[in-house]
């Protein structure tokens, strides 16, 4: 089968185009841009007018719940919000249950998204305090890193002991994406606000940020760097959330680094002033920080301290998002809505749509090196999002593909639509539907 892709907008390494993409076999055949003719006919024709033709979004922070958490989400269900985003592959996180920190577990978590993702994946291998003996039997093809908590979150992956993190840094030339959050700052300062509050063990919301606070996760960023720069190691710093932490990155091309570092769409996209009016549901782990910050990261996007966009997607039902900033849980799910929010910000003036896709599509997959995606190439595999802008439309529960059934971002007036997304070459969601009866592919690491 040959589908022609005709007469969109290409936005393909740092450019836009006008022309069509031809799909066979799963791959990309043909990219018919500068009046290049069709080399032969194809059996079907979409008809992208007004469109803009992206690269699949890679979504290399996600917290698909399973196995062990599945009454808040699971893997048919993230991947189903992931298809109907544009997001076509993901690497999915290990603060599962069980955790993902044996051989036996990890591969057991593959065969679970290999049964029930509708798009492309891959699995970190957690670190724990003792584990680092197992890093030398990891399949550098298939594992797309270690995954390591220098913070305590969900599911409390903590590796606390310094002689612990010399190792993993020293003994691993793998990818290692840290959590960077202090926990001795953490706990000082929990204890602090649990002496003003007058709540019965648990604090406002509104104090959230001064718990997790700036200087929690620059102490935490600070040694990270550190390590890795004693060691060689290659870091890749998380969800980075305050303005601090940019001093310790550089802006050199991607290829020319060590030590990078991810923004997550909550962090581009909200404030700590937003919690007055969506409370818990903007609670995550870094918090929420003050407007400058989030100028900040939005404006290393651009400038390129920071190398990816990401949504550290982490589903929670929302009697869970009950309380305040010690009793509600971290975590909000924003895979589904992640390409349009970015995109909005690209209508507000913040970003491209270039840098979007620099930093959504080819960054992760350069970063990690995936093989053949990533990019609108001949020969690669057609993991593509059809997009349209002034489509203007309200996200409502009903648009809601996760299985917790709720976003931050209800009510919210969005002017960009995802019409199509294909894995693999196939039609995943066809702008009202997701074919839940397709399987993604396992990623793989050059």
């Amino acid at each position: 089968m040959r589908t022609l892709l005709h007469n969109a907008t290409l936005v393909n390494e740092g450019t836009q185009k006008q022309g069509s993409l031809v799909i066979e076999n799963g791959q990309i055949v043909e990219i018919l841009t500068d009046m290049k003719p069709l080399s032969h006919p194809c059996d079907e024709t979409i008809d992208a007018t007004g469109c803009y033709l992206l690269p699949g979004v890679i979504d290399d922070h996600v917290h698909f719940r399973d196995p062990g958490l599945t009454h808040k989400a699971d893997i048919l269900s993230e991947s189903r919000a992931a298809a109907a985003g544009g997001v076509t592959s993901v690497m999915d996180m290990p603060n599962t249950v069980p955790q993902t920190t044996n051989l036996q577990t990890w591969n057991d978590k593959m065969k679970l998204f290999s049964e029930r993702s509708v798009v492309n994946y891959s699995c970190y291998f957690g670190a724990t305090n003792f584990n680092v003996g197992l890093f030398r039997h990891l399949d550098k093809r298939r594992v797309c890193g270690i995954k390591l908590f220098m913070g305590s979150s969900t599911g409390n992956m903590l590796v606390d002991r310094m002689e612990s993190l010399r190792r993993i840094f020293g003994e691993t030339d793998m990818l290692i994406a840290a959590h960077c959050e202090d926990q001795a700052i953490i706990s000082r300062n929990a204890q602090k606000y649990l002496k003003k509050s007058n709540m019965e063990k648990d604090v406002p919301l509104l104090q959230h940020r001064n718990i997790r606070s700036a200087q929690a996760c620059f102490a935490s960023s600070r040694l990270a760097v550190k390590l890795a720069k004693e060691t060689g190691a290659r870091l890749h710093l998380l969800h980075i959330s305050t303005a601090r932490e940019l001093d310790l990155f550089e802006s050199l091309p991607l290829n020319d680094k060590r030590i990078t570092a991810e923004a997550c769409v909550s962090h581009l996209f909200f404030h700590c002033g937003d919690y007055r009016t969506l409370g818990g549901r903007i609670k995550c782990n870094p918090s929420i920080k003050r407007r400058p910050d989030r100028d900040a990261l939005r404006e290393a996007i651009n400038n390129n301290l920071i190398d990816v966009i990401a949504t550290d997607h982490a589903p929670h039902l929302l009697s869970e998002k009950q309380g305040g900033a010690l009793k509600a849980t971290s975590g909000m799910p924003m895979i589904q809505f992640s390409l349009v929010s970015m995109l909005e910000l690209v209508n507000q003036g913040v970003f491209s749509i270039e840098k979007v896709v620099e930093k959504m599509c080819h960054a992760p997959a350069r970063l990690y090196g995936i093989e053949k995606r990533g990019y609108l190439r001949e020969g690669y595999m057609a993991d593509l999002v059809l997009v349209r802008p002034d489509s203007n439309w309200l996200l409502t529960p009903d648009c809601i593909k996760s299985k917790c059934g709720w976003s931050p971002l209800e009510g919210y007036p969005f002017g960009w639509r995802v019409e199509k997304t294909f894995v693999n070459g196939h039609l995943v969601y066809n702008g009202t539907e997701v074919d839940e009866s397709f399987r993604g592919q396992e990623l793989r690491f050059v």
